[in-house]
């Protein structure tokens, strides 16, 4: 893979490329890469299991205890659910977004397509998301895998990053620029 000696370079793209490689070997990166979709979701929907991943009060053995029941009760796949209890013992469970970001990519980039980092200030609808892929697909030329995020401060629009280019069409940096313009 092209992109694995970049990713391989920080923390979180070393345990992405891990599971990358358990996914691969299990003909299961599919399974994974929902299993993942699920987790980023809960992580931003849930104010507690966010603060379950990031907070350093929350003792080894109970993190891992909760990990799993969260897991559970999110109907994971087996490798993921593995992986999480793999991050509570490590402590790096902190380091999940980026390790999701970085094992789309890898997962992208493995079946030929681009990853673009979408960021919206709402959820997106199966449709947009459609539209917006297939709008990507005639931009760049390939198919498009999108890791899509939420961030209500954008008020509208979004943002979008594929590699080192970046399209920022939300109200937030319109605003921005109208309000430096009228200082001129």
């Amino acid at each position: 893979m092209e992109n694995s000696g970049g990713i391989q370079a920080s923390l979180p793209g070393r345990y992405a490329t891990a599971l990358f490689e358990l996914a691969r070997d299990a003909k299961a990166i599919d399974k994974v890469e929902a299993s993942l979709t699920t987790l980023r979701a809960a992580l931003d929907q849930s104010a507690d299991f966010k603060t379950l991943t990031t907070s350093p009060l929350i003792a080894r053995g109970a993190a891992t205890k909760a990990v799993a029941a969260v897991a559970k009760m999110l109907k994971l796949d087996a490798t993921t659910t593995k992986f999480l209890g793999v991050l509570a013992d490590n402590r790096r469970l902190a380091q999940l977004p980026a390790i999701i970001r970085a094992f789309r990519q890898l997962a992208a980039s493995f079946r030929g397509e681009t990853t673009a980092e979408v960021i919206s200030a709402h959820a997106l609808s199966n449709d947009q998301v459609a539209a917006l892929k297939q709008s990507l697909r005639q931009r760049i030329g390939r198919d498009v895998s999108v890791d899509l995020s939420v961030d209500s401060s954008l008020l509208g629009g979004l943002v979008v990053r594929i590699g080192s280019q970046m399209i920022d069409s939300s109200i937030k940096t319109r605003l921005h620029t109208l309000a430096l313009a009228m200082k001129g």
